[in-house]
């Protein structure tokens, strides 16, 4: 029923760019704040970026990548992207989207960026 499937990761160089995306279905995705989180290796699920769902949404990034990623979202396609650009080596991980409220915590399966020579 809910689902919420990435696509686009991949391995590149650093210096290069991706864009994510997180298609949606089974639940009202307008309504919903969405995240990117990812899977460091050597480190624990940290929150990349954030969108909310005001006209426009509000934004929030990690410092880490702040400058670097943008997030939006596409409610009419019900789809959250994740464009990424001067990835760095450290930015290599397993991205996942979430969408969620008080009333539902959605999650995808994720998707490999690998950032290497």
């Amino acid at each position: 029923q809910v689902q919420l499937v990435e696509s686009g990761g991949g391995l590149v160089q650093p210096g290069g760019s991706l864009r994510l995306s997180c298609a949606a279905s089974g639940f009202n995705f307008p309504d919903f704040n969405l995240r990117w989180h990812r899977q460091v290796p050597g480190r624990g699920r940290e929150m990349v970026a954030a969108i909310g769902i005001s006209s426009p949404p509000t934004t929030y990034y990690a410092d880490a990548v702040k400058g670097r990623f943008t997030i939006s979202r596409d409610n009419a396609k019900g789809t959250a992207y994740l464009q990424m650009t001067g990835l760095k080596v450290e930015d290599t991980g397993i991205y996942s989207c979430n969408a969620h409220r008080s009333y539902g915590d959605y999650w995808g399966q994720g998707t490999q960026v690998t950032v290497s020579e």
